[in-house]
């Protein structure tokens, strides 16, 4: 898809960020609004088929765009790939926390970060500069074969509620936590933790080439709300929304065309003939009582015994009267 672009000539000049946002499509907008607009954990769940972290740059650039301070913690790719893509405003903002060029600090160098990747993520919960902070962890599938599952999670709700830690006498504003998962590295465990500790989680998939993004909004003292957008990304990361993949259209029955019988190629027969139905009614069924039986269940007669043994024979019955007891094993 080619990259959008403005002319500029006499009287004219390149748009900002800003004003390009602002003159975005407002559909767009709104979806990254409402994905940035509860605060906390942000889950990004993606797959070989529906990669994630081009979403996760689309929110990096709307973060940044409206101010926010952006700390990126990048694990699995390089800096230089990771600002590819953006503007220089954009990448002025973006403060990159580099686990990719030496993650276990073996080189003793300045440059790797101190403690690994548990110290970095501690470093970003004892921020304190007061404004809206944006934190992406690019990804939490890295951090996950590095530690322990428990570790990670009381460190995310950590950074996720920095908003409000008690005894801060300057509190920070709204903390987002933007986190790319793989989600077929792991078990059904560490996905579930991870999923209980997120207030918006967005899980990719698509069909017929369309990416889609299923939204699960987790708001204080509410119910569990769903949303399903299709969307793609252009390549300046802003979002171009889709209407979803089209259903093949089916011909409309006629009214004048006569129904088919659904049973007219089966291998067996479904109907009786008026003969079969004849010898079904006249078929006597298993321990069916007879007509003298029932006339004498239902009117005894004057001075009757009012209990009477009635035996009929069976077909296969073989009395012998020499011997009734031929059947006993004495």
């Amino acid at each position: 898809m080619p990259r959008p672009f403005h002319l500029e000539g006499a009287g004219q000049r390149a748009l900002t960020p800003s004003e390009s946002v602002r003159r975005g499509s407002g559909r767009e907008l709104e979806m990254l609004e409402s994905l940035l607009a509860l605060g906390g954990l942000v889950l990004l769940r993606d797959s070989v088929e529906w990669e994630g972290r081009s979403l996760l740059k689309a929110l990096i650039k709307k973060s940044a765009v409206c101010g926010e301070q952006v700390h990126i913690l990048g694990c699995e790719v390089s800096e230089e790939e990771f600002r590819e893509g953006f503007d220089s405003s954009i990448n002025s903002r973006l403060v990159y926390h580099d686990l990719f060029r030496d993650p276990l600090n073996w080189s003793k160098t300045a440059e790797a970060l101190p403690g690994g990747p548990l110290g970095a993520l501690r470093a970003m919960c004892r921020r304190t500069n007061p404004g809206p902070v944006t934190i992406a962890l690019d990804s939490l599938s890295w951090l996950l074969l590095h530690l322990p599952c428990t570790t990670l999670c009381q460190t995310l709700h950590a950074l996720s509620h920095q908003d409000s830690r008690p005894g801060d006498s300057s509190p920070v504003e709204q903390v987002h936590v933007l986190g790319l998962l793989h989600e077929e590295l792991h078990g059904p465990g560490p996905v579930g933790a991870l999923s209980s500790l997120a207030q918006t989680e967005v899980t990719l998939s698509g069909t017929m080439g369309q990416a889609s993004a299923h939204i699960l909004y987790r708001r204080p003292q509410q119910r569990p709300t769903h949303q399903t957008q299709w969307f793609s990304i252009l390549p300046d990361f802003s979002l171009d929304l889709q209407g979803g993949p089209r259903l093949e259209s089916q011909p409309h029955p006629d009214p004048h065309t006569p129904p088919v019988d659904p049973t007219t190629h089966l291998t067996f027969n479904l109907h009786l003939s008026k003969k079969e139905k004849e010898a079904k009614d006249s078929l006597t069924l298993p321990f069916q009582f007879s007509s003298e039986k029932q006339q004498a269940l239902l009117c005894p007669g004057p001075g009757q015994a009012t209990s009477h043994i009635f035996y009929e024979p069976d077909a296969y019955d073989d009395l012998d009267q020499e011997d009734p007891d031929d059947d006993l094993d004495v």
